[in-house]
């Protein structure tokens, strides 16, 4: 007998027969020896693999099994043996999370969510949550398919489904699927354009035309498109289109070259199908420089008519690329400027913005290089590159300068939206990411700024939606993927947060936020050791010995050791002394936290007000939670303009 509230991970597989009920009013004996058939296939296969059946109910069995990989191939072999006679039209969904078990059976959200997705499947299907298909990232002999994101009876948030694509299974077509699919159902990324020229330095001009492409794409209606971050990732790799399609969660992926000699360019294209890697479509266009603008609308256009034959999207009216400028020298100065942005480095970024200063000396009035302008000077003040009351003006009157010129910049909303954000006004903040996120709701830049507004706000619940937006759009980006983790974290979602660091880190292992952020968890959790060791690896990384030394700080003050409290202290004044245009009032703030001196704690938060350092917009998280019954800290909030507890 099994004892009574045993809770367990496992994964979570539901099967059903379909059109039980018309067989048992057409032939009752048959579908009874059917039935019968399949109840026999699964339990000899099932405990081959690990499985165990917990119920048979009519012509549907639940089973749960303590391994994902072990669950999905029980299911093929499964479905392999019901495709011989006598055949028996079986479907399948499979889930993985918590359930709990009682005499009487097992229950939990996970139970009804594999539930749910085996009732929208067609005979011979395996389908799988996205939670499923994450296992299998190492498992390429076990390939899948993404069918879309589904709303689901009774599960409340939408679910990405993927079916396990192998030739003898079943792999069902949108119009078979008995679910409703959200606003996105087609999905594409478009990889980086290769640099067929001569000259290697026209890298940049291959990507800003691949940018310009995707940006366009971005606004097509219905049509869901991976970020540059996740599309990018498989620069110079030679990998296979289906593979492609299983990491980025797309059907179709647009790839191309740019040959550019002298005042002729050469654009070629292909749109891949990623279920089988067959052409979809492709192109070459042979003009003059002068005339980009228009091969990119072209391309943009030519594959939105592609998959308007098979789903329904709405382009933007009028032309998808827009002619901003007609000086081609202001042009290449903006694209070797984003070259330099995208590298996101503070002295990249100071490049590009240099860059950006000289596009617009020649053309006064081309909006996207005040809009990028608005968006460097955001960046430097928010990493502490630059004084954040000096550049935040700057930033904001680039950005009023591009809106001038063209209102419909989604970029340039949400560059206002930081502005505003980190200059603690809430509403105008809302009211610009608002306008960004109807001007292009595919981008995973303005839901992960969006979910930091939601995290000032304490509404850390729409947080962890708009992040997990942000990370469907963009599903290789690191910081969405560690930002995430810090959700989870910020919410006490602590296993989640474990996971989702971890995620991270399997992207970058020398990701340094991800690993100070599992520090923090294992400190949560009473992990001390484990804590301080991920520090003392965070801080290691840096190559500094005065920098990263304040989550060690705290954590050696909550363990007692004041010695190497002392130590940590005396870093952070030697660091001040040689960087002294550096704010560190928040790392003292943090270690006198440590020390549960909070006297000192709001004095050092008190400077940051003075300093208005952007780290104070996230006081209401977990980290601060235990000043937040002081009433020094509600008046913070106050004069921050945020609400109180």
């Amino acid at each position: 007998m099994i004892n009574k509230g045993i809770r367990m991970l496992a994964a979570i597989m539901f099967t059903d027969i379909v059109g039980y009920t018309a067989m048992m009013q057409e032939d009752e004996i048959k579908a009874i020896k059917l039935r019968d058939r399949c109840r026999k296939v699964l339990d000899n296969i099932a405990l081959s693999h690990q499985g165990r059946i917990i119920q048979f109910f009519g012509d549907g069995t639940l089973l749960v099994f303590g391994s994902v990989v072990e669950a999905i191939m029980c299911a093929i072999e499964v479905q392999r043996q019901l495709q011989t006679n006598p055949k028996v039209p079986l479907r399948i969904g499979i889930h993985s999370g918590d359930v709990v078990y009682d005499d009487d059976g097992i229950y939990g959200d996970s139970v009804n969510v594999a539930s749910r997705i085996e009732s929208i499947g067609v005979a011979n299907s395996i389908l799988l949550s996205n939670k499923v298909n994450e296992e299998l990232q190492n498992h390429k002999e076990l390939p899948t398919q993404y069918l879309g994101t589904y709303e689901l009876k009774n599960v409340r948030l939408p679910v990405d489904i993927y079916s396990v694509d192998l030739p003898d299974l079943a792999i069902p077509r949108p119009n078979e699927i008995d679910g409703r699919i959200t606003g996105k159902k087609e999905s594409i990324a478009v990889l980086p354009f290769v640099n067929m020229s001569a000259d290697p330095d026209n890298e940049y001009f291959s990507e800003g035309i691949t940018e310009e492409i995707l940006n366009a794409l971005a606004r097509v209606d219905g049509l869901l498109v991976t970020s540059r971050t996740s599309s990018f990732a498989f620069k110079g790799k030679n990998e296979d289109m289906r593979e492609i399609g299983r990491q980025l969660g797309v059907k179709t992926v647009l790839e191309g070259s740019v040959r550019k000699v002298g005042n002729k360019v050469r654009v070629t294209a292909q749109l891949i199908d990623t279920r089988n890697g067959y052409h979809r479509w492709s192109e070459s266009y042979d003009r003059n420089i002068e005339d980009i603008f228009s091969v990119q609308d072209e391309i943009a256009k030519a594959i939105t008519n592609k998959l308007k034959e098979s789903f329904s999207l709405t382009s933007p009216a009028g032309k998808m690329v827009k002619a901003y400028t007609s000086n081609m020298e202001a042009y290449n100065l903006y694209l070797k400027a984003s070259y330099y942005w995208n590298r996101w480095t503070p002295n990249d970024i100071k490049k590009s913005l240099e860059l950006l200063k000289k596009s617009i000396k020649i053309d006064p009035d081309y909006p996207l290089s005040y809009s990028s302008l608005s968006a460097c000077y955001v960046y430097l003040g928010a990493v502490g590159q630059l004084p954040p009351k000096d550049v935040y003006p700057l930033a904001k009157s680039y950005a009023l300068k591009a809106l001038s010129l063209d209102e419909s910049l989604p970029d340039c909303h949400v560059s206002l939206a930081m502005v505003h954000f980190f200059d603690w006004e809430w509403d105008e903040s809302y009211k610009s990411f608002m306008r960004a996120l109807m001007l292009n709701p595919n981008s995973a830049e303005a839901h992960l700024y969006y979910s930091y507004y939601q995290i000032a706000i304490g509404n850390l619940k729409k947080a962890i939606i708009e992040n997990e937006k942000a990370l469907e759009i963009d599903p290789l980006n690191v910081q969405i993927n560690n930002s995430l983790g810090d959700n989870y974290f910020f919410a006490g979602m602590f296993n989640e947060a474990l996971e989702q660091y971890k995620k991270t880190l399997e992207l970058d292992n020398t990701f340094r936020a991800s690993i100070e952020g599992l520090g923090w968890v294992y400190y949560h959790i009473d992990e001390f050791e484990k804590s301080l060791q991920q520090f003392q690896k965070a801080q290691s990384l840096i190559g500094d010995d005065l920098k990263g030394v304040t989550p060690l700080g705290f954590v050696y003050a909550r363990l007692g050791n004041h010695e190497e409290v002392k130590k940590c202290f005396e870093k952070l004044e030697k660091r001040q002394k040689i960087e002294s245009e550096v704010s560190l009032s928040i790392d003292y703030a943090v270690i006198y936290l440590g020390l549960r001196d909070y006297d000192k704690v709001f004095e050092y938060l008190e400077k940051g007000f003075d300093e208005k350092l952007g780290g104070l917009v996230f006081l209401r998280t977990r980290h601060w939670r235990e000043i937040q019954n002081d009433p020094r800290y509600n008046n913070l909030l106050k004069r921050m303009n945020l609400p109180l507890n």
